[in-house]
């Protein structure tokens, strides 16, 4: 079990680092694209029209609004299976497990928020306070990654978990803060297809097509017209899939070793094919593999490529391309700016170092094998790249084109700083423990 959860945590590690360049290409196409004399073009391609038409039924919206409210409760159904699994049996399955990065995320989104209103309170701007909230999980393990072996493995668990319950608080502010005009009858069908799926989970269906099916083509659907942001059906739909095997691993094991015996017995038939009993006994093998897996990291594993290589940089491309026009000190020095930019870099920091170092005095928490405070530094200004939820929460705060504009530009240049910045703290920590070694 432990060797499963170290791969499960390698795997994501991998993933995500792969992932972050990704979207930094994308990053980088979109605004060199943005800012150059096809930039018109640019504009012309996120505000495509593209229709869903099924029947007399009918769905038009620009390719901006698709990626935004479609393809992104994607990446949030896999946020949702991530955080299932951890509180099931990973990092945030006990007390003493998930207090740390519970705590230390909670004072990563609450300090930035009060930054963000210093600046903007009473103001047209101030319902951006969810925007330096957020931590992009793909680019801070991308970072941590860069350092390799120099930054203990506990230190990566750590970020990971606390990535994970920022993506969730995130959910719950834009569900709670960024959702208005709810139509409550839509809203109810939403549930009520929550419910069917919640239903199918404890009947025994382990089937992907049949989340797939009701989590799209039902709590989707209604959550998009009730007016709740549709991203958050991808949440919901991901607590009902099965997260538990329907043959344990020692059983597994004992059966996989009488199917093979019982496959080295039988009589094979000369040629390229083998003997239907033969195939009768591999088609059990696979049946009982599938039973020794969950739903829920069987679906993970399928999402990760697609939400890390295509959902997460087609999401970077259509946001991040930016023309850049106007005063910079002026717009580093607009308050929606200051918010961003104290709030992704001093909020994100301060909050994550003194929630973890408050917990761990109290004596209710305590740091990984090999984790120092200056580990924790160098991760919490880490946290402070904020790029996509804080992208995705812009468009939601803002309806004015100027304060979007500003906001994009301020997170673009915070996030990148506090990369570099918590990079060159995390290089002094390995180089600290090398002398005291």
């Amino acid at each position: 079990m432990i060797t499963r959860l170290n791969n499960s945590l390698n795997n994501l590690v991998k993933n995500q680092s792969a992932s972050g360049i990704a979207i930094f290409l994308a990053v980088l196409v979109a605004m060199i694209w943005a800012n150059s004399p096809f930039g018109e073009v640019y504009q012309n391609f996120i505000h495509t029209e593209i229709s869903l038409l099924v029947g007399e039924f009918a769905l038009s919206e620009s390719l901006l609004l698709w990626v935004n409210d479609g393809l992104m409760a994607i990446f949030f159904l896999q946020v949702g299976l991530e955080l299932k699994r951890e509180i099931i049996g990973g990092k945030l399955s006990s007390f003493r497990k998930a207090i740390l990065p519970i705590g230390a995320a909670i004072g990563g989104m609450v300090v930035p928020a009060l930054i963000y209103l210093i600046f903007n309170l009473n103001t047209p701007t101030e319902h951006g306070w969810g925007i330096p909230m957020a931590t992009d999980i793909a680019f801070a393990i991308g970072v941590l990654s860069l350092l390799g072996d120099r930054v203990p493995a506990g230190l990566k668990v750590f970020l990971v978990a606390l990535a994970i319950v920022d993506d969730l608080g995130a959910v719950l502010i834009i569900a709670i803060f960024y959702t208005s005009g709810i139509s409550y009858v839509d809203l109810l069908h939403g549930v009520l297809f929550i419910l069917l799926l919640v239903g199918g989970n404890y009947i025994g269906v382990r089937k992907a097509w049949f989340y797939a099916l009701i989590g799209i083509g039902g709590v989707w659907l209604a959550f998009f017209f009730s007016g709740v942001h549709p991203t958050i059906a991808g949440i919901l739909t991901a607590f009902t899939i099965p997260g538990r095997v329907k043959i344990k691993e020692e059983d597994y094991l004992k059966n996989l070793q009488k199917l093979h015996l019982k496959f080295l017995e039988t009589k094979a038939i000369k040629g390229n094919f083998i003997s239907e009993e033969q195939l009768g006994i591999l088609e059990e093998i696979k049946q009982k593999s599938d039973d020794a897996e969950t739903p829920l990291q069987k679906i993970e594993h399928h999402l990760a490529p697609i939400v890390g290589f295509f959902i997460l940089p087609i999401f970077a491309l259509v946001n991040t391309g930016i023309h850049i026009h106007g005063d910079i000190i002026e717009i580093l020095s607009h308050p929606v700016s200051m918010g961003i930019t104290f709030g992704l870099l001093v909020g994100k920091f301060t909050g994550i170092l003194g929630a973890g170092w408050l917990l761990v005095k109290l004596g209710l928490a305590e740091l990984q094998q090999e984790v120092s405070w200056r580990h924790i530094s160098g991760v919490a200004m880490i946290a402070g790249i904020g790029f996509t939820m804080s992208l995705f929460i812009t468009e939601l705060a803002f309806q004015k084109e100027e304060y979007t504009f500003i906001a994009k530009l301020t997170i673009l240049f915070a996030s990148v700083l506090a990369g570099v910045i918590g990079v060159i703290i995390l290089r002094q920590s390995g180089k600290a423990a090398q002398v005291i070694n």
